[in-house]
This record gives C-alpha cells, structure tokens and sequence, in this order.
C-alpha cells in the first residue's frame, strides 16, 4: 500500500546515504522498480506513445476527417463514467458519508470549483495552441513546447517550495536539449514560421501555453497533496472532467459548427478517444504517487518511444542524431530519477563556549 507520504511505496530521500556505494544504489534502483509510482510511469510513457503512433495513423496516414475535438470530449464523457463507476464502488464500501453515489456526485458537483480554474487553464492553452499553429510551423512549435519541463520544475520549485539538487537541475537540462535536438529533423523540415503567419506572435503564443502548462501541472498537484478537503483521485478526476466538457462543447461549436456530430467517425477515433480518456486518469494518477515533474520526463520519454514505434509501424524518419539524442534524454530521465545526492542539511549551531576555570 503507498505510505502517508503518496509516494507509491518508494521515499528516494530516506534510502539515500552520503556514503552510498553501487550495492546501496543497486537496492534503491530495485525499490523504485517495485513501486507503484515506476509502474504508473512507465504505463503514461506506454500511453502516451501509442496515443501520438495512432493520431499519426489515424490523420496522417489513413487521412481521416473526424473531428479532434470530439474525440477528446468522448474522452472527458468516458473518464466522467468511469470515475463514476470507482464513486458507486466506494459507495458500497461506505467510504463517504452521503447515503448514495447520486447525492455523493451532487456533493462533488457543489465543490468543485478549484477544477473549473485548471478546466478554464486547460482551455486555454488549447486556444493559444491554436494560435500559435497559425503562425509558427508544426515543428518549431514541437520544439518550443519543450520548454515545459523548466517551466514544471520552476513551478513546482516556487509554488510547493520543493528543492531540487544541481544534479537533477543539470538533468532537466539535460533533458530539455536532447528533446530539442531530438526535434531538431522536424523544425529543419518544417522551417521557423507558416506561411502568411506572424512568428513573434506564434512564439510568444506557445510560451504562454507551456507557461501555462507547467502552472496547471503544479496547480493540479497541490489540490491532490495538500487540499484541506481529501477527495480520491476519481473524484478530482471526475470534478474536472466534468467542467472540461463546456470547454471542448465550446470548442466544437466555434471550429465545428457546419459538421454533423459524430460524422466521420471511425472505429480508430473510438480507440482514441479511449486512449485519451486513460491518459487523463494515468497522468492523475502519475502525480498522486510521484509528481509533476516525473509525470513531465514520462511524457518526454514517449517522444523517443513513439518515434521508434513510428518509424518500426509506419517507417518514419528516425536519423543518427535522434538515435544519438534519444539517448542523451534517457540518459538524462535516468539522471533524475536516480540522483543519490543526499539531502542538503543545515549545518548545527556552534557550541557555547565553556567558561574557563579562575
């Protein structure tokens, strides 16, 4: 079962040692291996692959014409059922005070107005992305919204007062260039701006939204961990999903009002949309038993797996270079996640002196 501390089981600052040797940090590779919050990574990392292989496959390949946002509101629609399946279940337990799981769901209806801010956060930095994609070519943009990892780690450092070794900033460094240079194929292809676009805009659009993102990952973060109110990862899960619907509603009805609902549609948006809907409760669930920034270098490292998957399914490109930069943001993942630097300890106060004899 995870420990108090959400940590799946796994606390790196308890096992670490200033003396620890390659036995010690045998162990504690073991330890992190055998938790749940390694396992909740490592299956976002999967996800999050599979989802980027099959939209290429999907609007890439096979061209198809269904619309995005309605398969990321039939995502928000699966994720409401199945949080609602997890409350009922909780219910029967007697988890929760309220006597049914209706009259649970009004209660979480009625406070959920921190989800509506992260819900209005998210939507808008689906707008801004759509700015920015206006102005700036697909793969300059890939390459800009890289810069969601510092922009995590600096959240989370200023908003939640966590402390990050050198090591693990020279990591997130690290981290962040190598999925530059690992970008670096597309951004060459597909140039600075669009044509016809304005680049200071688009650029300026998609810092503001990985600005933002780092913000809602943190934001998200400290309601799980530290909100005076305990809600289950359902419940928060459900509170926001069911605020994000007005949003992609809206969404449809501005970019998708002379098309027939659902028109379209195949059995590949279907898979998608399911896809979309485990992504949201994995990426819940990935900051509950680790945090933002962890959840952060998973999505980073499905960019080099879904490139390899691309490039095995659908022979996509796959040079020397990303070879070479996928393994640096390995490398560097690994970095982070198996830092034994010890803690940094406040040096004691120096003794009083004793009086000497007369």
């Amino acid at each position: 079962a995870p420990d108090a501390a959400g940590d799946g089981g796994y606390d790196a600052s308890k096992s670490r040692s200033p003396a620890a040797g390659p036995a010690s940090l045998l162990r504690e590779a073991g330890s992190y291996l055998a938790s749940i919050k390694f396992v909740v990574l490592v299956v976002l990392c999967l996800q999050n692959s599979i989802f980027t292989v099959l939209r290429r496959y999907s609007q890439g390949t096979l061209q198809e014409k269904y619309s995005s946002h309605e398969v990321l509101l039939a995502a928000e629609l699966l994720k409401i059922g199945y949080c609602y399946l997890q409350i009922h279940a909780a219910g029967r337990r007697r988890d929760y005070v309220q006597p049914s799981a209706p009259a649970r769901l009004l209660y979480l209806v009625r406070r959920s107005s921190k989800m509506l801010a992260l819900a209005v956060l998210y939507g808008a930095m689906n707008v801004l992305s759509f700015v920015a994609l206006r102005n700036v070519s697909a793969g300059a943009f890939a390459v800009l919204a890289q810069l969601k990892i510092l922009t995590t780690a600096a959240c989370s450092s200023a908003l939640l007062g966590r402390r990050y070794t050198p090591t693990q900033w020279r990591a997130l460094l690290q981290l962040t260039l190598g999925v530059l240079l690992f970008s670096a194929p597309l951004f060459e292809k597909g140039g600075g701006a669009s044509a016809g676009g304005n680049a200071a805009l688009g650029t300026a659009a998609v810092l503001t939204e990985v600005t933002l993102s780092g913000f809602a990952s943190i934001y998200f973060e400290k309601v799980i961990k530290t909100d005076a109110e305990t809600l289950t990862i359902w419940e928060r899960n459900l509170q926001l999903a069911l605020w994000s619907v007005p949003v992609y509603l809206a969404l449809i009805l501005k970019n998708d009002a002379g098309t027939e609902l659902g028109a379209h549609w195949s059995p590949l948006a279907g898979a998608l949309a399911c896809l979309g809907a485990a992504g949201g409760l994995l990426v819940a669930l990935s900051i509950r038993y680790g945090d933002s920034v962890l959840k952060t270098l998973a999505t980073a490292g499905s960019i080099v797996l879904a490139s390899l998957l691309d490039r095995c399914l659908l022979r996509g490109p796959l040079t020397f270079v990303m070879a070479v930069s996928g393994a640096v943001v390995i490398t560097a993942i690994c970095n982070y996640t198996f830092d034994a630097t010890p803690p940094a300890v406040a040096p004691a106060p120096p003794a009083p002196a004793s009086p000497r004899p007369s």
